[in-house]
């Protein structure tokens, strides 16, 4: 029984889910997607555009192709293409239609992940700031004002698809589109708003009648047509499953590592691991559609990053933050792709039978009507090699793995045993600049409150006064003393991320907080003056949240300030305040290639807390990828001829005393071939002469000793 996608949703609970308006047929049966009829398996891989740079996209696209790859997975970036309401901005990194054509070009599918809301370690989860000043919004619930926004920026997207030819109902490379994005992580916090909220936003997406199918990641009752996904390390062993006999098993994200703060170590998975979990999920939940993410994590490049996360993406997927092939997990994966597709159309024409073949082993096996046969041996038992037999033979099962038999009989692939080479990423100093006469300095102005025209008698919410235009926020409020000075404490507790306190211009202590911990109270000693005393606190955000529940009405900033003397606590929390949002430089745009000749810079000088620092440098020859290694510095923005490659936050050390992130990506199309500034703002203090650009390549492949 076929239906047509654009009947009514209600009437869409059937045996095969066609869609048909020209172009490829994409449909699905309980099986798998399938393309003109065709079942499919589908390895799909996670690159975000905006992550990476045009220049760069043909070559990712290339190497995913060559990896076994056949989709490329992306979110749609909601507050890169709708900076204010009704404005949009498709160009360079965020040219989502270029990025959909080089796939296309290149011969893959695509999956676009509206959204709108994404997760995704990004800035406030994908949302524009502006939309948390619409009257009377709750995000992502049963709620009129946020469903208008989400679904006019919903249909611009596949307005814009559709413009394009995009959808492979149109001849184009979209074969599966999603809404909404692990809404269920929060769902029973909207109480009675929370379902009929899933219900309106996949009868909204449907009802827009792209062509292809809907799907929804961690959304166990997704509603019928949309398909319920997985998302996860162990899709294999956690998966419910699908919802409906007649939708297929579809893994939306595997992750290949996992996001990194500030703070703390990569996380590192095998691909051995990896491997064993795509092969147990394709026997066990009869799984069809695998999507790594990330396949390539690419750069958070600007103020794009969520809260304290690094600028680095996902580096140790396959593909690493400069697009460079990381081995072995590139090549233990592209063997497991190639041994999959061997018996593809054996086990896509059936469900396979298990058969225990052992105490903690099982055998899971696809036979088809013609006679074909294919097998996949699994070795739960994460302790021991096993030998089990299946069909009157012998087969070795290293610990934990899965032997994949595409005839039944001969072994094509064990997710254990790696053949690839290992490779080694190395970096080489191109470029010094360790002479004082490379830099120069400008000094950031603390402000005083009588400079300050945004007054308020309490102390306002750092983003709400911000907008998210930038990082900083200036409270500034002054005190008198009647007595001559006295040594008395400052006590400012803020809700996040960073404070730095300043009481007459003197710098009196600095404090942050860490991920999931955000809150904390600076104090320090100060000296107050005979008569009037200036209180500068300059808060800092390392991006804005990105998850959880009513996103709109989370706090960040100063929220209280006491100053002790040895007599008594006085409470200024109530007192006048003067705000300034963002910095001096940033106003004059002392970044950028124009701006920064007219700012009048000195020579360097000894290292102060608030200083921007400019250099510039020749590109490194060739063509290998280039990084600036600020190993030197604590914490700040960098630029590069302008353009922002990202925070840094050298100084916030993991419990082994490293830094999080080193080395910070400067994609080749942001240099010139001679005279690049380099413009840093330092917000605690560093040493510039010690910062290098390096070149970055990987070793020839070898095995692992």
């Amino acid at each position: 029984m076929e239906i047509s996608w654009s009947v009514d949703v209600a009437l869409l609970v059937v045996m095969v889910m066609v869609v048909s308006t020209g172009g490829a047929n994409v449909s699905y049966d309980g099986r798998s997607l399938m393309i003109d009829g065709e079942r499919k398996m589908l390895f799909s891989g996670s690159i975000h555009y905006p992550r990476s740079t045009p220049d760069m996209w043909p070559s990712l696209i290339s190497k995913a192709k060559e990896g076994g790859i056949d989709v490329i997975e992306t979110y749609v970036f909601w507050n890169l293409h709708e900076p204010q309401p009704g404005q949009y901005d498709f160009s360079g990194r965020r040219d989502i239609v270029a990025f959909m054509k080089q796939i296309q070009a290149q011969g893959l599918y695509a999956c676009l992940r509206i959204g709108p809301y994404i997760e995704g370690e990004w800035t406030y989860g994908g949302f524009p700031f502006w939309l948390h000043d619409v009257p009377g919004v709750v995000f992502r619930s049963n709620n009129e004002p946020f469903k208008f926004y989400m679904q006019n920026f919903t249909t611009k997207i596949v307005n814009l698809m559709k413009s394009e030819g995009l959808y492979a109902s149109q001849g184009g490379p979209i074969i599966l589109s999603q809404i909404e994005n692990e809404y269920q992580n929060v769902e029973k916090a909207f109480g009675e708003d929370g379902p009929p909220y899933v219900s309106w936003a996949a009868e909204m997406a449907v009802g827009l009648q792209t062509g292809v199918p809907w799907c929804m990641c961690k959304q166990d009752d997704a509603p019928d047509p949309v398909i319920n996904a997985c998302n996860g390390l162990r899709c294999g062993e956690t998966f419910t499953g699908p919802n409906s006999p007649n939708k297929p098993s579809i893994w939306t994200e595997n992750w290949t590592s996992f996001y990194q703060v500030y703070g703390q170590n990569a996380t590192l998975r095998s691909a051995e691991d990896m491997a064993y979990h795509v092969a147990l999920f394709i026997a066990r939940k009869n799984g069809t559609f695998i999507n790594y993410y990330m396949y390539h994590g690419g750069t958070n490049f600007g103020r794009t990053a969520a809260e304290y996360m690094i600028t680095s993406y996902y580096d140790q997927a396959p593909l690493d933050e400069y697009g460079l092939i990381r081995q072995p997990k590139w090549g233990h994966l592209k063997e497991l792709h190639e041994a999959v597709k061997l018996c593809s159309e054996t086990i896509l024409s059936v469900f396979p039978s298990m058969q225990s073949v052992g105490e903690q082993q099982e055998a899971y096996v696809f036979s088809g009507d013609s006679g074909a046969c294919a097998a996949f041996l699994v070795n739960i038992d994460n302790t021991k090699s096993v030998v089990v037999q299946f069909q009157n033979s012998s087969y070795e099962l290293p610990r934990k793995s899965i032997s994949i038999l595409p005839d039944c009989k001969t072994v094509a692939f064990n997710t254990a045993k790696v053949s690839t080479q290992f490779n080694t990423r190395i970096t080489i100093p191109a470029i010094k600049f360790d002479a004082a006469e490379k830099w120069e300095q400008f000094e950031e102005v603390i402000p005083q409150y009588d400079a300050t025209t945004l007054r308020s008698d309490v102390l306002l919410e750092h983003m709400n006064t911000t907008k998210d235009v930038s990082d900083y926020l200036w409270y500034t409020s002054s005190i008198q003393q009647d007595s001559m000075e006295q040594q008395s404490t400052l006590s400012v507790k803020s809700l996040g991320h960073v404070l730095h306190a300043f009481v007459n211009g003197e710098h009196v202590g600095s404090l942050h907080g860490r991920f999931r911990n955000t809150a904390f109270t600076l104090e320090g000693a100060v000296s107050l003056n005979k008569g009037t005393n200036n209180i500068s606190l300059l808060s800092a955000t390392v991006g804005l949240p990105d998850s959880g529940s009513f996103l709109e009405r989370r706090a960040l900033g100063v929220e209280s300030v006491i100053i002790q003397d040895s007599k008594e606590a006085t409470n200024i929390t109530n007192l006048s305040w003067g705000y300034q949002v963002g910095l001096v430089g940033d106003k004059l745009q002392i970044y950028s290639l124009e701006e920064s000749k007219r700012v009048t810079w000195s020579s360097l000088g000894s290292s102060q807390p608030l200083t921007w620092y400019k250099s510039v440098f020749d590109a490194p020859k060739g063509d290998d990828p280039v990084a600036l290694n600020l190993g030197s510095m604590g914490k700040g923005e960098a630029w590069v001829n302008g353009q922002s490659i990202g925070r840094y936050w050298v100084s916030f050390r993991t419990l082994a005393g490293i830094p999080s992130q080193t080395w910070y990506n400067v994609p080749r199309s942001f240099l010139q071939p001679g005279d690049n500034l380099l413009v840093l703002f330092e917000e605690e203090t560093g040493n510039p002469l010690d910062i290098t650009v390096d070149t970055i390549s990987v070793t020839k492949p070898s095995l692992r000793k």
